[in-house]
């Protein structure tokens, strides 16, 4: 059996409000409140939510770019959350990002070459000629030309840019990128290029990705499993086949119910959540989504839900699936979505 490669325990990421004269503590942002999942060795594990749910925050503190408020984070079984500065450093060799925004994540008074020869040179490959050549290959690997190198940014397109980016986190043969919306900027006829780029280097270099992103019709092209996030926690993780076909969790439910169908004769259920996603500086009690759910019940108001596996392998945090005493018809999905 695959052995995980990234284990994430209670992970936390609180960010102080600070209000007053003397710029006192008054309150936290709770970005990232008690995650818990695991990716195994070759898998790409998506994770999708509204915005501002906590996914690149969570993305960010598991390469501790942002340091956890609390939790645990092991990759290949070594705790990094208390790793100093200079071994965090050495690790990163194995554990690089490809961010968002392919505009503002390079520097536009660098060569390619030197953007891409950077990391080489960070990690030890003291050799010019040794750097141009691994630069070249990179390059000609995310299907651009040897004779890039020599131009800037400015002078290429957004999908360019992201396989420059690409190339970028490719440089020291990682185990494992987050990839931090990597295609949200970009038009569809280069999303879907730079996601089929993705899947073959995962292939042919045994990558391991966590896949960030908010469009769903995206995270089910290119991911194993799927986890769904809101208001800073984790409420859903399954299959991807299983999670689209079957949701747990109603704010997954709605969250499908979105995703326009092909077929315009095709008709589904559209569920429509009411009110706004609470603030993370003050969330609900109990249950995060209680506020909006269509089902909520006085136990939802007060007790947080347990993470737990609802069938096989398929998990999710929510007080319909927390009794076992159950009768058949609660224990099936609220509603079926079309896939």
């Amino acid at each position: 059996m695959t052995k995980p490669l990234l284990k994430v325990e209670g992970l936390k990421k609180y960010f102080p409000i600070k209000g007053g004269v003397f710029g006192k503590v008054v309150g936290q942002v709770k970005a990232v409140d008690d995650v818990s999942f695991e990716v195994m060795e070759g898998e790409i594990l998506g994770i999708v939510g509204e915005s501002g749910c906590g996914k690149s925050t969570t993305g960010k503190t598991l390469l501790r770019l942002v340091e956890p408020t609390e939790g645990n984070i092991f990759f290949n079984d070594e705790s990094i959350t208390e790793l100093s500065d200079e071994k965090m450093r050495l690790l990163r060799r194995d554990m690089q990002i490809i961010f968002q925004d392919p505009y503002a994540s390079l520097n536009p008074r660098h060569t390619v070459e030197k953007i891409i020869g950077e990391p080489l040179l960070v990690h030890g490959m003291k050799s010019a000629q040794a750097r141009k050549e691994r630069v070249k290959q990179l390059l000609e690997v995310v299907g651009l030309s040897a004779y890039h190198a020599s131009r800037y940014p400015h002078q290429f397109s957004g999908g360019q840019r992201q396989r420059i980016g690409i190339a970028r986190a490719l440089a020291n043969n990682p185990k494992l990128i987050i990839c931090d919306e990597p295609v949200s900027a970009l038009d569809v006829s280069v999303q879907s290029q730079i996601l089929n780029l993705m899947e073959e280097l995962r292939d042919q270099f045994n990558l391991t990705y966590v896949f960030i992103a908010h469009d769903l019709s995206v995270v089910k092209h290119i991911s194993d499993r799927v986890g769904v996030m809101y208001l800073g926690r984790m409420v859903e993780l399954a299959n991807k086949d299983a999670l689209y076909d079957t949701p747990k969790h109603p704010y997954t439910q709605a969250l499908l119910s979105a995703v326009p169908l092909p077929d315009p004769d095709d008709k589904q259920d559209r569920i429509i959540l009411q009110g706004d996603v609470p603030s993370p500086a003050n969330p609900p009690t109990g249950c995060a989504f209680h506020t909006r759910c269509p089902y909520v019940m006085d136990v939802c108001k007060a007790v947080r839900p347990e993470w737990k596996e609802v069938s096989e392998d398929h998990f999710a945090a929510c007080h319909l699936y927390n009794d076992n005493d159950q009768s058949e018809e609660q224990q099936k999905p609220l509603m079926q979505v079309e896939s």
